[in-house]
């Protein structure tokens, strides 16, 4: 079976830079919260032009960490979009806070700003919960409209956080994603386009005053030492082998965001009049977490066995909405129902990528789909 994403390829690129770099931390023995940490935070916040950069133990963590920061609790509304991992809307349950779910575009998958504005509207009539936050997901490698839904949530005085989970390093109106929003954060699980080897997580923010206070809620919420305990915190700290590994694997991170793009590019040259493609708007730039197409739902199950009896893996991202599982159906739905993130999670279909996916691999991922779209 092809891999699905080639980290193996990946490893053996930047192995010696890889060993040097654990090497080092061995040496040293800051495990925890070592000089690397604090490197990678720079460079990080440098790479996406944001002021800080604040890491933790992985991408859900940073969003807790931030709703933590502005005091989410119980009879709050966050506005969360339903097509996405469940744990965008699961740190606002950990909270006591209720996600309200919204629908997404269905060209892009990310978050629409007209569904956005009626779900704010909706819970203002309702006057069960307090509006108070928004958390918009960059789906798939691509960035949601920011500047559309930034002037929804400042028309009714709401944050907006932007979960670059699978967005980081992408690009909108020629602005990084991590410098987008209140607050941006990502994740960096192996599979991430940014990922390490375990888990981590970053925070972005602009605000000087928000470092000082995440630092402390990644630490048990503590003041002066770690004995004074000034807010009730969480540990959520980036381990320092991590921070190393991620350090090496940022210096070939542009190098991979374009590979990423020549092969979705060909793709979309190969199956634009097979399948539906995916569409990138104008000034954006996505860094294609995955490549996800379209496909009658009905032939979905099909084309996937034929696939994978010519060991080629796929998968689908999101088979079920989140206002549809068992654990969430019972929170808000703006208008009682999502029609797009409902039709699309029967429809989507992603493909193998990584940037180390030759040339004659992918040409049999395209001929070996073709050929059962048009078999069947």
């Amino acid at each position: 079976m092809l891999p699905f994403i080639d980290l193996a390829a990946q490893q053996a690129r930047i192995k010696p830079e890889v060993d040097a770099a654990i090497a080092r931390v061995l040496a040293h023995g800051q495990y925890i919260l070592g000089p690397e940490v604090r490197e990678l935070e720079q460079q990080l916040a440098e790479f996406c032009s944001a002021k800080y950069c604040v890491t933790c133990s992985d991408g859900t963590d940073a969003i807790a960490l931030c709703l933590m920061r502005m005091g989410v609790r119980p009879g709050d509304a966050v506005f969360v979009p339903s097509f996405t991992f469940v744990a965008t809307a699961a740190v606002v349950c950990w909270l006591g806070a209720t996600p309200y779910f919204v629908d997404i575009d269905p060209g892009t998958y990310n978050m629409d700003p007209s569904s956005l504005r009626a779900a704010i509207l909706e819970c203002q009539r309702d006057k069960k919960l307090i509006p108070l936050g928004v958390i918009a997901v960059d789906l798939f490698g691509l960035p949601a409209d920011f500047d559309a839904l930034n002037a929804v949530a400042d028309e009714f005085g709401l944050w907006l956080l932007m979960d670059s989970a699978q967005g980081f390093g992408g690009n909108y109106h020629g602005r990084r994603t991590g410098s987008l929003g209140r607050f941006a954060t990502t994740s960096f699980f192996p599979a991430k386009p940014l990922g390490c080897y375990g888990d981590g997580g970053a925070i972005f923010t602009n605000d000087e005053s928000d470092v000082e206070i995440l630092h402390s809620l990644r630490m048990h919420g503590q003041g002066k030492d770690k004995y004074d305990n000034v807010r009730v915190g969480m540990t959520g700290r980036l381990d320092t082998l991590q921070a190393a590994i991620l350090i090496e694997k940022l210096k070939i991170f542009e190098d991979e965001i374009a590979a990423r793009k020549r092969i979705a590019a060909r793709y979309t040259a190969a199956l634009q009049n097979i399948v539906e493609t995916p569409h990138v708007p104008k000034n954006y730039r996505s860094t294609w977490a995955q490549y996800t197409i379209g496909v009658p739902p009905d032939r979905r199950t099909a084309l996937q066995e034929q696939l994978k009896a010519a060991e080629i893996p796929t998968a689908i991202y999101y088979p079920r909405p989140l206002h549809l599982q068992p654990a969430y159906k019972h929170h808000p739905v703006v208008g009682g129902s999502l029609p797009h993130s409902e039709r699309r999670a029967h429809a989507v279909l992603s493909l193998p990528m990584h940037p180390y996916l030759t040339e004659p691999v992918q040409d049999k991922i395209i001929n070996v789909l073709a050929e059962a779209m048009r078999a069947a």
